[in-house]
């Protein structure tokens, strides 16, 4: 009986696992800034990360597009790394059926590890699809909007 209960503990812990971990990303293009504000403060790299596809570009200052795995991973890392909070604040949204334009205010106030003030804002246009499964993730990652 006890093994009985245990297998099927097991069984049950092991679709919750699935079931969690595909409902970590975003269902809805709203949800996909509120991710990465979460995902950013508390300094999980590798939620954030999931965030983006192979073919997704990340903007990490005015003109300068960043596309890969491996180099958006460095940009992010380096990007966190003053360990100041990310703020998001969602303007508008517009949505087709698979693709969403996110217009979004953006600010980073405090300190950072070494006890430097930082005081950066800034307004973004992200590009963010719809996959497959029904999870939304960016195609274009843009915190710096128009700005040049």
């Amino acid at each position: 009986m006890l093994k009985l209960l245990s297998s099927s503990m097991l069984v049950s812990f092991a679709l919750f696992s699935n079931y969690t971990q595909a409902q970590d990303l975003p269902k809805s293009p709203i949800e996909v800034p509120q991710a990465f504000e979460n995902y950013f403060n508390s300094a999980d790299l590798n939620s954030l990360e999931k965030l983006y596809s192979k073919e997704s570009i990340f903007v990490v200052s005015p003109g300068v597009p960043l596309q890969g795995p491996t180099k958006i991973h460095d940009a992010l890392t380096q990007f966190m790394s003053s360990k100041v909070p990310i703020k998001l604040k969602v303007r508008n949204i517009y949505k087709t059926t698979d693709t969403a334009l996110i217009i979004f205010d953006w600010t980073m106030k405090g300190e950072d590890k070494s006890g430097n003030k930082i005081d950066m804002h800034g307004t973004g246009a992200d590009v963010v699809h719809r996959q497959a499964d029904g999870s939304w993730i960016y195609a274009i990652d843009n915190p710096f909007g128009v700005a040049h």
